[in-house]
């Protein structure tokens, strides 16, 4: 059994919709590709910032793709964990003069990434979903179609981020009621 599968089982009773969403969204099937699947569950689960389930998914999709896709999928999370906060702050302070400041933060790794430019968006684009980044979720939204891909595969997308998310939060929860005494 899997470190993921293992992991998965320990989420409680109260958040089965959860545990089995998280075995169904990892499953082959749908609008993405292994590599596009595995890297956008790695991305999410490093963004949702539960170390055990970033470790667990981190190890299948090793198990799936190559390490390209793995450092892609990496490198995705921590940009965003830059950038959705540097462009959110813009978007919701709405001030031209902040808008018109060049940012000055190095993300070369979006424009050059060891997959391909469509993954690489897509991994940034579920990331931007957790961390709520509407302006990074419409660039990078636009971007992925721009480069072929589908409306189809932004949702998968966005399925796979939203269940890691909350899956993240379930094992957190599962965590604190097994450890809090009745």
């Amino acid at each position: 059994m899997s470190q993921l599968e293992t992991l998965r089982e320990t989420i409680a009773e109260p958040m089965k919709d959860i545990r089995l969403n998280l075995q169904n969204v990892v499953a082959a099937g749908g609008a993405l590709e292994p590599a596009q699947r595995w890297g956008v569950a790695l991305a999410s689960a490093a963004a949702a910032r539960h170390p055990e389930l970033t470790r667990a998914v981190l190890q299948a999709a090793r198990a799936e793709v190559g390490a390209e896709v793995v450092d892609d999928a990496l490198a995705a999370a921590a940009l965003m964990a830059m950038n959705n906060v540097y462009y959110r702050f813009r978007h919701l302070i709405e001030k031209p003069s902040y808008t018109d400041m060049p940012a000055r933060l190095r993300m070369t790794r979006i424009a050059r990434p060891a997959t391909n430019k469509a993954d690489f968006e897509l991994f940034c684009l579920a990331v931007s979903a957790i961390n709520a980044c509407e302006a990074c979720l419409r660039a990078h939204e636009e971007a992925v179609l721009s480069a072929g891909l589908t409306e189809n595969h932004v949702h998968d997308a966005v399925r796979i981020a939203a269940t890691l998310n909350a899956a993240a939060v379930s094992l957190e929860l599962t965590e604190i009621a097994s450890s809090t005494p009745s």
